[in-house]
């Protein structure tokens, strides 16, 4: 495996510290996925999915140190050979199946001495590293006025949804009459959900005993496959060496 030399090369590293427009990322990557056993190490492309995370941060202008957060040793002996800071295994107490977002970035800020970090999933390996270079670069001209920066996607309408009671479809909202579920998705505001893409967390609002707090600012992202099931990781292999991939030539390049 060649040493990645050239993904340092690229960055603007000294510059933007100078200007504080730097930020380190932090991916969290537990072991014991259900819908998609070990999802976090599965092969794309020849490589890790968690590997396309790791060389996404390396390849932002803005993104200093690249952490994964495990409780599993394979999977951070993967992470350290693509160029990430594995300096701790998590917690078991923070790698269960009903452990939060809170518990994981709780133990990393008492643990690395940073105000705030970009959160990137693994499972999403098709990221645009300029928008999210601008996404950060927004974060630091604005971090004052709100607790979260969240990127987010136009998504279908919960107006429109439905909840079953007794065998029977209902409005998601009660007192909603069910023929109104069936106008025009115009008809309604339009509506967000979290992608994903990344999060920037501060850590004023974990020490608040909160993950987001109250005043989460909309990035408004592009689509974005998340990976839960095969069905997700066989759309995303679809997207291998197209204009939504920009990291497998890095990989290419430096890890095989």
């Amino acid at each position: 495996m060649k040493i990645a030399a050239g993904l340092i090369n690229i960055k603007i590293y000294h510059i933007t510290r100078f200007f504080n427009k730097m930020i380190d990322a932090i991916i969290p990557a537990r072991s014991g996925s259900k819908g998609l056993k070990n999802k976090n190490i599965k092969l794309l492309n020849n490589h890790p999915l968690i590997a396309y995370s790791i060389v996404f941060g390396r390849l932002c202008n803005n993104v200093g140190d690249v952490y994964v957060s495990t409780d599993c040793q394979e999977i951070a002996d993967i992470s350290k050979k693509y160029g990430a800071k594995v300096p701790f295994l998590r917690p078991k107490e923070y790698s269960e199946d009903e452990s939060t977002d809170y518990d994981f970035l709780k133990h990393f800020f008492e643990n690395i001495n940073v105000e705030e970090v970009l959160l990137l999933r693994p499972t999403q390996p098709m990221r645009d590293p300029h928008y999210v270079d601008k996404g950060i670069e927004f974060y630091f001209e604005n971090k004052d006025k709100f607790s979260c920066l969240r990127s987010v996607e136009e998504g279908k309408s919960p107006y429109k949804g439905y909840k079953v009671i007794n065998g029977y479809c209902e409005a998601i909202f009660d007192n909603m009459e069910k023929d109104l579920t069936n106008l025009p998705r115009q008809s309604f505001p339009k509506c967000y959900h979290a992608n994903g893409h990344f999060d920037i967390i501060k850590k004023e609002i974990i020490e608040q005993n909160s993950t987001l707090g109250d005043k989460i600012y909309p990035y408004i992202s592009q689509k974005i496959i998340d990976i839960d099931t095969q069905h997700d990781l066989d759309l995303v292999e679809c997207q291998v060496g197209s204009k939504f991939d920009f990291i497998s030539k890095q990989l290419r390049r430096n890890y095989e």
